[in-house]
C-alpha cells in the first residue's frame, strides 16, 4: 500500500502568510533576532500551521528568517555586507532611473507623493515611521518606472524592499523629514527641467545619505541588532 504525500497548503493562504510575515519582518515589528514558533505566527495571522510552515521556509530561502533546532525559528539579523550590497546596488541602478526619467517626469505626480512624505514621522511612532517609509518607496518606484525600463523599475521596487528593514531601523534614531523633503524638492525640480545629469547626482546623493544612516545606526546602543 503506497503512502501518499502529504497534501500542500492551498498557495493562496500560503502566498497570504508570506506576504504577512514579511511585511511584519520588513517593518521591524518583528524585529531581528526575535523569536518566532510556527503555533505564535499562526495565532498572530489567523492562518492554519500548515501555510505557516511553507511560509516559514520560503522566508527562509529569502534570508529573512533561520531555523534554529528545538527554537523554531528566529528573524535574521542585519549584516553589514547586506547594508553595503543593497545600497550599492541602488547606488548603481536609482541614479540612472532618474537619468533616464529627466524630461519624461508627471510632475504634479510626484510633488503629491513628496507632500505625503514630507508629512513626516515621529521616530517613536512606529505607524507613522512605515507610512512614511511606504511613501518613500512610492515615490522613488514612481521615477525608475518614468526610466521607461519596466525591468529597471522592478529591480528597484524590490531593493526598496530589502532596504525597508535597514531603514526603519536607522530612521528610529532620528527625525530625517526635513532633509529628505529638502532632496525631493531638488529632484522634483531637476527631473522636471530635464536636467538628467542633475537629477542623478542628486538621487546619489540621497541614496548614499540614507546608507551612512543606517550605518551610523550601527554604533548605537541596540546595535545588536545588526552584524
Amino acid at each position: 500500500m503506497s503512502v501518499l504525500p502529504p497534501l500542500e497548503p492551498p498557495a493562496s493562504l500560503t502566498g497570504q502568510a508570506v506576504a504577512a510575515l514579511r511585511r511584519e519582518i520588513l517593518t521591524t515589528r518583528l524585529l531581528p533576532g526575535a523569536s518566532l514558533s510556527e503555533a505564535s505566527a499562526a495565532q498572530m495571522l489567523g492562518l492554519g500551521k500548515a501555510p505557516v510552515r511553507a511560509a516559514l521556509a520560503r522566508l527562509a530561502e529569502e534570508g529573512l528568517v533561520q531555523a534554529v533546532p528545538r527554537r523554531g525559528w528566529i528573524v535574521s539579523l542585519v549584516t553589514i555586507r547586506d547594508i553595503h550590497e543593497v545600497f550599492g546596488l541602488r547606488l548603481l541602478l536609482e541614479p540612472e532611473a532618474a537619468r533616464r526619467a529627466a524630461g519624461r517626469v508627471d510632475a504634479a505626480l510626484l510633488r503629491r507623493l513628496d507632500a505625503v512624505c514630507a508629512c513626516g514621522y515621529q521616530p517613536e511612532d512606529e505607524d507613522s515611521t512605515h507610512a512614511f517609509l511606504d511613501a518613500n518607496k512610492a515615490f522613488h518606484v514612481t521615477i525608475a518606472e518614468l526610466s521607461g525600463n519596466g525591468r529597471l523599475a522592478r529591480q528597484v521596487d524590490r531593493l526598496l524592499d530589502e532596504s525597508t528593514r535597514m531603514l526603519a531601523l536607522g530612521l528610529r534614531r532620528r527625525d530625517r523629514t526635513g532633509e529628505m523633503a529638502h532632496e525631493h524638492h531638488q529632484l522634483i525640480e531637476a527631473l522636471a527641467l530635464g536636467h538628467a545629469e542633475e537629477a542623478a547626482r542628486i538621487m546619489r546623493g540621497q541614496v548614499e545619505a540614507s546608507r551612512r544612516m543606517v550605518l551610523d545606526a550601527l554604533i548605537e546602543p541596540d546595535s545588536a541588532l545588526f552584524i
